[in-house]
């Protein structure tokens, strides 16, 4: 018997390090990335693109959309959703395989932001996090949603709603 809680017990204690290890290098990254180029220089380099559309100049029925399909309980949450992550981990758990994520759209913005090259999937999902509390600090929701359709990839090469809607008027032409 005391060999089984020592084991558990030192199993505990090395996914502690484990997570400490991860939490540790995610702000790392984060910091690096942001000394080389500030949340505010980066969303103003955003916003000041021929391409970028302001929120209230989207239709209604799509900015309901994006919510529903990409994060239902964004007006809910803070910068990250424990139930979806919770929800998201169980499902892949269960089914042995990555079927979802539990992103929110502060973080997916964070990732557009920051992270769309980075690798390490586990050290990025923590800076994404530390990114996502910035984010979430300094701007509304609704200018987070501003952004998220403003970065997001739609295929093809095309960022952002104003791309891929020039994208399907080319088409259509």
């Amino acid at each position: 018997m005391k060999f089984l809680k020592r084991l558990i017990f030192l199993l505990i204690a090395l996914v502690i390090i484990v997570s400490i290890i991860f939490v540790l290098n995610g702000k790392k990254l984060y910091e690096d990335v942001i000394s080389q180029t500030s949340l505010v220089d980066t969303i103003q380099q955003i916003q000041n693109s021929k391409n970028y559309v302001k929120i209230e100049d989207l239709p209604k029925n799509y900015i309901n959309a994006v919510i529903a399909v990409e994060d239902h309980r964004y007006k809910q949450h803070g910068a990250i959703d424990p139930i979806a992550i919770c929800r998201a981990f169980w499902t892949n758990l269960t089914h042995f395989e990555l079927r979802e994520g539990g992103s929110t759209i502060t973080q997916q913005v964070a990732k557009n932001l920051f992270f769309i090259t980075e690798s390490d999937a586990a050290t990025r999902k923590i800076a994404e996090i530390f990114a996502a509390i910035d984010l979430e600090k300094h701007y509304s929701k609704d200018t987070i949603l501003e952004l998220y359709v403003n970065t997001i990839y739609f295929g093809d090469g095309y960022y952002g709603i104003k791309e891929a809607c020039k994208r399907i008027l080319k088409y259509r032409a």
